[in-house]
C-alpha cells in the first residue's frame, strides 16, 4: 500500500525508476536537448551541482553512445556532495565558487575549455518566493562566475532559475554574455513550479572581459539601478518544451502504463548516499518508539499490541 501510494507521485517519478534514471530531473535535460539540441557534437561538458548525478547520468547515455569517437568524450559533475559513480564520468567534489575548481576543469581537460556548461542545482525551497528566487538568482550568479572561466566562445550555458518579477532583468544580464538566450519550461517540470531554465547560447562576452569568480554569499552587493537601455526591455523568448500529446507532470495515470503487462514496483536507482534529513528521520523513529513503550537500544520485545 505505502509503496503502491508513493509510486503515484508523478509519472515522471515512475518513468524514472523505469527506465533507470536516478532522478525524474532527467527528463528536463532530455526534453531541452529535444528542442535546442545542446548536446549535438558536443565532447567536452561540466555539470554544475550535479548530485544526484542524473543529468551526469544522460550526459554519459547520450555523448558515448551517439559519438562517432567516444574517446575524446570528457564530462565533469562537480558538486560539494559525494555521489555514486557513473561510467565515463570524472567527479570533482569541490566548491563552484572557488578558482582552484576551474582549474582542475580546465587541466581534466588538457587545458582545453568545456563546450557545455549545465546547472541544475537548487536550494532547499522556502515556500515564499521572494526568497527563493533571490538565493536561487545567487547560485545562478555562482554558476555563471566559473562558467565564464571555464567555457569556450560560442559555447552554451544552461541553468535552473526561479521566474519572478526580476527574470527580464536576468534575461538582459546574460545577453551580455550569450548572443541568444532563451527560456524554457520542460514539460517534465511541473506547472506547479517556479522553476524554468535558462538556455544561453553562442558565448560571446564583452570585448576587454577578465573572467572573475564571485562568491554571492561574500562578495558585497551592488544596487542595479533602473536604466533606458533598450536591452532591459526586450521580450523575452519562452519556449515550452514538448505539447499537449506527452504526460502532464501534474496529473496521476494508472500505474499501469502497459495494460498488458503487471505493474511492478522497483526501488529507486541509486539512493541518497549521506542525506541531510537521516540524522532527523532517526531521532524522530526513535522518539516514536519510545512513546509506544518500545526501548530501541535495550532490544525489548514489543508489547502484544504492538505486534
Amino acid at each position: 500500500m505505502g509503496k503502491t501510494s508513493k509510486d503515484k507521485r508523478d509519472i515522471y517519478y515512475r518513468l524514472a525508476k523505469e527506465e533507470g534514471w536516478r532522478a525524474r530531473s532527467a527528463f528536463k535535460l532530455i526534453h531541452i536537448d529535444q528542442v535546442f539540441h545542446i548536446l549535438d557534437g558536443v565532447t567536452r561538458v561540466v555539470d554544475l551541482c550535479a548530485a544526484p548525478g542524473s543529468w551526469s547520468q544522460v550526459l554519459s547515455k547520450k555523448l558515448y553512445e551517439g559519438s562517432s569517437s567516444p574517446d575524446d568524450v570528457k564530462i565533469v559533475a562537480v558538486d560539494l556532495q559525494a555521489m555514486a559513480p557513473l561510467p565515463g564520468v570524472k567527479q570533482l567534489q569541490g566548491d563552484i565558487t572557488k578558482i582552484s575548481t576551474a582549474r582542475e576543469i580546465i587541466d581534466y581537460f588538457d587545458n582545453a575549455k568545456a563546450q557545455l556548461v549545465i546547472c541544475d542545482g537548487a536550494p532547499d525551497v522556502t515556500g515564499l518566493h521572494d526568497i527563493d528566487e533571490y538565493i536561487q538568482s545567487q547560485l545562478l550568479l555562482a554558476a555563471l562566475s566559473i562558467t565564464t572561466h571555464v567555457l569556450e566562445l560560442g559555447g552554451t550555458f544552461v541553468a535552473k532559475i526561479f521566474r519572478g518579477k526580476d527574470t527580464t532583468l536576468l534575461y538582459s544580464q546574460l545577453k551580455i554574455f550569450f548572443r541568444k538566450v532563451s527560456i524554457t519550461k520542460p514539460a517534465s517540470s511541473r506547472n506547479s513550479s517556479i522553476e524554468a531554465f535558462v538556455v544561453c547560447q553562442n558565448y560571446h562576452p564583452p570585448d576587454g572581459y577578465v573572467p572573475q569568480m564571485i562568491n554571492p554569499l561574500a562578495d558585497v552587493k551592488v544596487i542595479v539601478g533602473e536604466t533606458e537601455s533598450p536591452v532591459n526591455k526586450q521580450i523575452i523568448p519562452f519556449v515550452v518544451c514538448g505539447d499537449l500529446r506527452g504526460y502532464d507532470s501534474d496529473m496521476s495515470y494508472s500505474l499501469a502504463s502497459d495494460p498488458s503487462k503487471v505493474y511492478e514496483f522497483k526501488e529507486v536507482v541509486q539512493s541518497p548516499i549521506s542525506p541531510a534529513y537521516k540524522e532527523i528521520l532517526d531521532k524522530t523513529k526513535s522518539i516514536s518508539l519510545k512513546h509506544q513503550g518500545i526501548v530501541v537500544d535495550a532490544n525489548v520485545v514489543p508489547h502484544d499490541d504492538l505486534k
